[in-house]
């Protein structure tokens, strides 16, 4: 805002001429200015991803072969449903390997970018009150908005840049990698303009930001479920805007034509969203609001209660999505185990070498995988309190006859709640994708053994309120999260030294069912997550509040 208002100081009325879009290029070069550093991390998170598989699938796909054992996991349906439509399957090189799994992934990343951009200057803007600051100088009425989606535009195409450059440093053809990053592009597009209506209808940023994206999980399930269905896809897929861009059939046979598609479809919403800009008040939303009791309940007016209802929508999310996710992974394992048989670096990936039972080890690594989802979700529920505290929300509360540390626990104490819950979900989920390769009796096991994991878990929440506690930026514990995931799940492949392997917190939990359960090592990490509570609790005590 001080960037905004500093310098020159603007003119009183809107320019003649400019009406509603008045002030929209400094708005926007304003927006852009504060998304610098999330815009250059977004390119680098995504155009290192391309990076790493480029240099990670030669070492665990060394030759033609070892590909089509890959290829022949992703003609199975639950395959298809978790990537693209399988063009080029018979031939199964980098690019169709990019083309077919990676870019699902990165286009669905770039429509959760472009919903973030969009309703963080828009509806949040609005919900905090700064946009009735900003329009009561020379700013039109759609401004704000305009600048919204050209922030958004311009995101869109550094990640595409960036993405065009780490294909084609892979030896990758120019014009199908182009296709490639244009497609992802054109699907953050479209979620840039659905989040710009959604932004419209609702008087929230969280309600906007869901809203949106319901409608990218609805895309996404309707891709996979028309995927899943031919090779090639059907009418469900063309339903997708993701699907859309895996129509292209880069690297197989491309085709610029269904990138039109989007374009048409970001078009129409854009338009929309202006249409209903112009019918509402600011602050206001054309949904109505549901209207609330009169009183709260007794347990709301707990802290606790009041935590448990604030994340119960993202509890119900996380779980529906990670017990699908898990399942469709157990559904995968009789063909992977199939192709550990024809690839053995592969088993050693995913620690099921060296004998035994290799479907149990292979489970249990899949379980180890999907508790690195409950870590992230524990570090988010903690992190919640930073936002609590800016906003004004935590004053209010802790006007009243709570103490900090039962304000800042009992946001720890439902993110372990929620981590438990999400670790018997995805335990559960596993069992019952795998029970048709390994038995019903693995169900049990699984849901039991996914606990194994929640002392590590634990430890990562518990940084993070000590993080919070302290006055502290929250990045040094997201740097650690991220550091610990990509050694478990990247070190043997990166053949890292056994001293980093062994240290790893993750791989500090046996790796139950198929090993032994070892006390020793839970005592400590439950140990260590006791004592980083407490340190945030004292922490937390000693300083004032912010915002």
């Amino acid at each position: 805002m001080t960037a905004l208002v500093g310098g020159r100081p603007p003119a009183r009325m809107p320019a003649r001429g400019a009406g509603a879009v008045a002030g929209a290029a400094r708005l926007a070069r304003f927006a852009l200015h504060r998304d610098r550093v999330r815009i250059a991390v977004w390119v680098v998170a995504l155009a290192g991803l391309i990076g790493y598989f480029g240099a990670i699938i030669p070492v665990v796909y060394p030759d033609a072969a070892a590909r089509q054992t890959r290829a022949a996991i992703m003609r199975e349906p639950s395959g298809a449903l978790l990537t693209g439509p399988g063009y080029g399957l018979e031939d199964y090189t980098f690019g169709v390997m990019i083309a077919n799994e990676m870019l699902g992934l990165l286009a669905v990343a770039a429509a959760l970018m472009s919903v973030f951009l969009v309703v963080r200057h828009t509806r949040a803007e609005e919900e905090v009150g700064r946009t009735d600051l900003v329009r009561a100088g020379a700013v039109g009425r759609q401004a704000p908005l305009v600048a919204a989606l050209v922030d958004a535009v311009v995101t869109n195409a550094a990640v595409a840049v960036g993405l065009a450059v780490a294909l084609v440093a892979n030896d990758l053809p120019p014009a199908d990698s182009l296709a490639v990053a244009a497609g992802v592009a054109a699907v953050g597009l479209v979620f840039a303009a659905v989040a710009a209506v959604t932004a419209q209808l609702t008087t929230g940023a969280r309600a906007a930001t869901g809203a949106a994206g319901a409608l990218l999980a609805l895309a996404f399930v309707l891709r996979g479920v028309g995927d899943a269905q031919q090779v090639g896809g059907t009418a469900l897929s063309w339903a997708s805007p993701i699907g859309w861009a895996q129509q292209t059939r880069a690297f197989v046979d491309l085709r610029w034509w269904p990138l039109l598609l989007p374009v048409a479809a970001a078009a129409v919403l854009v338009t929309a969203a202006f249409v209903l800009s112009g019918r509402r008040d600011v602050g206001a939303g054309l949904l109505p609001d549901r209207r609330g009791a009169a009183h709260a309940a007794g347990w709301l007016r707990a802290p606790l209660g009041l935590a448990l209802r604030l994340e119960r929508a993202s509890l119900v999310g996380w779980g529906v999505g990670l017990f699908g996710f898990a399942a469709l992974t157990g559904s995968l394992t009789g063909g992977i185990v199939e192709s550990f048989r024809e690839q053995p670096q592969l088993a050693e990936v995913f620690g099921a070498a060296g004998g035994g039972d290799v479907v149990t080890a292979t489970l249990s690594a899949f379980l180890g995988f999907l508790s690195m989802a409950v870590a992230v979700f524990a570090t988010v529920t903690v992190n919640r309190l930073r936002r609590e505290e800016a906003d004004g929300r935590a004053a209010v509360v802790l006007a009243g006859a709570v103490g900090r540390p039962a304000w800042a626990g009992s946001q720890l104490a439902v993110a372990l709640l929620g981590a438990t819950m999400l670790l018997l979900a995805s335990g559960l989920g596993l069992g019952l994708g795998a029970a048709g390769t390994a038995g019903g009796a693995i169900v049990a096991d699984l849901t039991l053994a996914a606990l194994a994991y929640l002392p590590v878990v634990a430890g990562f929440a518990a940084l993070a309120a000590l993080l919070h506690g302290a006055g502290l930026p929250a990045w040094p514990g997201w740097l650690l999260l991220v550091a610990a995931i990509l050694v478990g799940l990247y070190g043997p492949v990166l053949d890292l030294p056994p001293a980093v392997l062994d240290v790893a917190p993750f791989a500090l939990v046996p790796a139950v069912p198929a090993a032994a359960l070892e006390p020793l090592p839970l005592v400590a990490l439950t140990g260590v997550a006791v004592a980083l509570s407490a340190f945030a609790a004292a922490a937390v005590r000693r300083r004032d509040l912010r915002g």
